[in-house]
């Protein structure tokens, strides 16, 4: 029997089987409690599902920076994936010969694919976390950029380096205007803006930003887990020292969540502080537009 492949914008009713689907993938882990992530794509960016035979099975996500599209999500159910419904719903997703972004898994049809509609494999991206804590929630390898982020609080003074050690004094301690200086860092370092997104993640409880004139990080505290990102400085040495303010400032939480790009600074100094590597995704990009060494995403939003 053939199968019907339809593929459309998800509606308000669609949002108990999208919500299936990440479910099955274990995509939520990080959001205990809504509005979380899929609420924020469906606010601020575009959500496509794909019908098989009238049942949803699959979707694809994406949140706009600037002229910037980050694919955030695309995800198959296993019994579906050889029913053509990723590739349809990449293609309603992506715009034509604009810059895009995404977390690719381990997954080798989904690195293909990714190629395909126009983007290369750039480095690794890395999810580190402190020795002693959870593992967090691993999202599998499937056709989706899977974004299982694991971070720690850097306690004070341990990750030090020749040229990139951390501050004494706490000059990215959070304060009234700090929401409005990170975004417009954020806009500039992370390639768009996005000060929409950022706006509504910063309204969210447990949620910091914090800003110094070159640099700046947000971080959230759910329960005993705490995520950075996204963070970033002008120099390589302003983001590492506003990661590391925000990680220590969250040294009480058991399990600190943390995405490094490969090419980054930072992950050499972590892993000298005993931090670990718990997964690895591939950062895409269609064009060399961001500076892979100033800049740490967040593992959901980009």
């Amino acid at each position: 029997m053939t199968e019907s492949v339809v593929v459309r914008t998800a509606t308000e009713a669609d949002v108990p089987g999208l919500r299936a689907v990440a479910d099955h993938f274990r995509l939520l882990g990080r959001w205990p409690v809504r509005p979380d992530f899929l609420d924020a794509e469906r606010n601020f960016g575009t959500v496509v599902v794909g019908e098989v035979n009238g049942t949803i099975a699959g979707f694809g996500a994406t949140l706009p920076r600037g002229k910037i599209t980050h694919l955030g999500d695309l995800f198959v159910l296993p019994d579906r994936q050889s029913s053509g419904a990723g590739r349809m719903i990449l293609s309603r997703l992506l715009p034509s010969g604009a810059p895009m972004i995404t977390f690719a898994s381990a997954d080798l049809r989904a690195l293909a694919l990714y190629v395909r509609c126009g983007m290369r494999p750039r480095c690794p991206l890395l999810y580190l976390s402190r020795p002693g804590s959870g593992r967090g929630s691993a999202r599998p390898s499937q056709s989706r950029p899977a974004q299982s982020g694991r971070v720690a609080g850097a306690r004070s003074g341990a990750a030090t380096g020749p040229a990139l050690v951390r501050p004494e004094s706490d000059r990215f301690a959070p304060g009234a205007r700090d929401v409005d200086a990170a975004v417009a860092l954020d806009a500039g370092i992370s390639g768009g803006e996005r000060a929409e997104t950022l706006g509504w993640f910063a309204g969210l409880p447990g949620v910091t930003a914090r800003a110094a004139a070159s640099g700046y990080a947000f971080v959230r505290v759910a329960g005993d887990k705490a995520v950075i990102g996204p963070a970033g400085g002008d120099t390589p040495q302003d983001c590492v020292e506003a990661v590391l303010e925000a990680a220590g400032a969250c040294s009480g939480a058991d399990s600190v969540e943390i995405a490094v790009p490969g090419t980054h600074p930072l992950l050499p100094l972590l892993l000298d502080a005993g931090w670990r590597i718990d997964d690895q995704d591939t950062l895409m990009t269609s064009e060399d537009f961001l500076r892979l060494d100033c800049y740490v995403p967040h593992p959901d939003l980009g």
